[in-house]
């Protein structure tokens, strides 16, 4: 059984909801978790939020926190899982926005993911430094993470 198909399995058994805000990856993470059967019963929605106007627009992002930080920090995951939660109306929501590559700077290094994790009212952060290992990798990486955080989440209600 597939990381994706355990969190589906227990979400229904818990009755949670749940609801991803996917910038670098573009909604890798909800079509992992869509790509189960019987998914419907528990996933609300999929925001892939790629631009920092769409963050701002659809998830609440401050354009302050945005502007001080920049989009790849975790001040700017935790109010993308904050936002898609109040959106969706989900009991959990996983965030995710890092820098894919290839590119990058001395100061946000390809391969860096700040991931959100809201839980009714807790908001926690995680950055993970994958590395310049392509593109592909990252992304693949960071969905991974995601479902990790997902899992341990629902594994803690």
């Amino acid at each position: 059984m597939t990381l994706a198909s355990e969190i589906v399995t227990a979400a229904i058994a818990k009755d949670v909801t749940i609801t991803t805000a996917e910038s670098c990856t573009g909604g890798l993470v909800s079509a992992a978790i869509t790509d189960i059967a019987g998914s419907s019963a528990m996933f609300e929605h999929g925001y892939v939020t790629y631009s920092n106007a769409a963050k701002v627009e659809m998830l609440s992002v401050q354009a302050d926190t945005l502007e001080a930080h920049g989009a790849v920090s975790e001040e700017v995951a935790a109010q993308m899982a904050r936002g898609a939660a109040n959106a969706a109306g989900s009991n959990i929501a996983v965030s995710i926005t890092g820098i894919a590559g290839p590119g990058g700077s001395e100061h946000k290094p390809e391969g860096r993911v700040c991931f959100g994790l809201a839980i009714g009212e807790t908001v926690s952060t995680v950055t993970h430094e994958f590395g310049p290992l392509g593109r592909a990798q990252v992304r693949q990486r960071s969905v991974d993470m995601a479902l990790s955080l997902i899992a341990d989440a629902l594994d803690s209600l």
